[in-house]
């Protein structure tokens, strides 16, 4: 597997990232083995129908933030992916983001209006990340309303091109990978790949029956665009019934588990780790400064795996060649 990488960075703001308990953060995640950080930040649009995407000054990471990040890892011999967010301020979910489609005189007054935003704010980031020798550049995320419009995204694909030497990447939702005709312009196919594979049990066995029929699937996408699979997100929390629902953040009431996160992480590692086409993981995800004892860690139900069960099972995996 290429990619042995996680998550870094999306519950950040302004300063975090260079702050000494970022940099302990950082060093923790550094501690697990990865050889790849997806470096993961957020910027807004007012609301699901904005075409105007704004920076905001004093509360989003900012470029220092992230010049500080990659030069970090760089020097721990980490890859970095630099994924830059597009998220609503409504608190919809940026899936949603869609607009009218041509008008009876096939003017796309509203998709260009959006996608010229939008491609502004993709190649800003695409040009730090050629700067600063990122080797990957993410473009876009879980954009499901946006991605019938194949044309436009080629264009924006040409012009992050024309400024970034890297590869790139695409983040769908499970699901929805050959749904994308335009696959074939990115080099990697990416996935959030939130598979409920606990549905029908939570053992490492059960779950691992699961993902072996999801892959069967997934060699059919690789297949189809001759391009290998990323999982640049994929994840657990450490809360009991959330292998049968991993996208889950919102119930807080569910008790700790960190048994079912290690064998969420186990079987999907042990079934796609020697898989050829697979390039590897991001998991999801590491907080920006991050609890360091396990009392702390026996009462944390998110995604963080620090001090918890599934850290030892990702150790052992990424310790193998």
């Amino acid at each position: 597997m290429e990619i042995k990488g996680f998550t870094y960075g999306y519950d950040g703001y302004d300063g975090v990232y260079r702050s000494e308990a970022g940099k302990l953060s950082q060093q923790r995640l550094f501690e697990t083995g990865i050889n790849w950080m997806c470096l993961c930040f957020t910027v807004e649009q007012e609301n699901v129908f904005s075409r105007d995407i704004h920076f905001r000054f004093g509360r989003d990471v900012n470029d220092r933030d992230l010049m500080a990040v990659i030069e970090n890892a760089h020097k721990h011999n980490v890859k970095i992916c630099l994924k830059p967010i597009l998220n609503s301020g409504d608190g919809i979910w940026r899936a949603r983001i869609t607009f009218p489609d041509s008008d009876q005189w096939g003017r796309d007054k509203y998709w260009d209006e959006w996608f010229k935003s939008y491609t502004a704010f993709i190649t800003y980031y695409a040009k730090l990340a050629e700067e600063t020798g990122c080797e990957m550049f993410c473009i876009g995320c879980e954009m499901l309303g946006t991605e019938k419009k194949e044309q436009h995204w080629r264009s924006l694909i040409s012009e992050v091109r024309s400024v970034y030497s890297g590869k790139l990447v695409y983040n769908t939702n499970h699901g929805h990978e050959l749904e994308l005709k335009w696959f074939d312009a990115v080099d990697y196919v990416g996935t959030s790949a939130y598979f409920p594979v606990g549905e029908d049990g939570n053992s490492v066995e059960e779950m691992t029956a699961k993902w072996s029929k999801i892959k069967d699937e997934l060699k059919k996408v690789h297949e189809a665009f001759n391009k290998p699979i990323v999982f640049v997100e994929i994840g657990c929390r450490s809360a009991h019934g959330c292998s049968a629902m991993p996208w889950d953040f919102e119930h807080q009431d569910l008790p700790h588990d960190e048994e079912e996160q290690a064998n969420f992480y186990d079987s999907c590692l042990k079934t796609f780790f020697d898989e050829p086409w697979f390039a590897g993981c991001f998991w999801w995800d590491w907080g920006s400064t991050i609890y360091d004892t396990k009392e702390e860690a026996a009462k944390e139900n998110g995604f963080n795996v620090h001090l918890k069960k599934a850290e030892q099972i990702l150790k052992t995996w990424y310790a193998k060649t």
